[in-house]
């Protein structure tokens, strides 16, 4: 089987399909200098773009990895959003974990790994 690499550069691309699989790479806000708020909405607008372009969308995510830089502070505004944005019938699992991102601006980061529909 071949492997789809998805609006790739020299050094990674956004998402890897194989054998029915979307593996999509760390996601974050296009403009890292706004809030908790306006970072969580542009990474899951993020999400949303780079599934369409594999051919799939939120409802076959099969999981999730969440990093925060500072979970305390953000985890209940991040949650808000997320919970505005998952598709409720078919949530997929989870996790979410504080992080030192590769930027002191960067206040969220996801990965997922979703499946194309049949």
């Amino acid at each position: 089987m071949t492997i789809q690499r998805i609006h790739k550069t020299s050094r990674f691309c956004e998402a890897a399909i194989y054998n029915g699989l979307i593996h999509l790479a760390g996601q974050l806000a296009d403009d890292v200098s706004q809030d908790i708020h306006s970072q969580t909405q542009q990474t899951l607008n993020n999400i949303d773009r780079f599934l369409a372009d594999a051919g799939s969308n939120k409802s076959h995510i099969l999981s999730v990895t969440i990093y925060l830089k500072d979970i305390e502070k953000d985890y209940q505004a991040m949650n808000a959003l997320w919970d505005a944005w998952i598709d409720p019938e078919h949530p997929p699992a989870r996790t979410c974990v504080e992080a030192k991102l590769y930027s002191p601006d960067v206040l969220v980061e996801m990965t997922a790994v979703a499946v194309l529909p049949e």
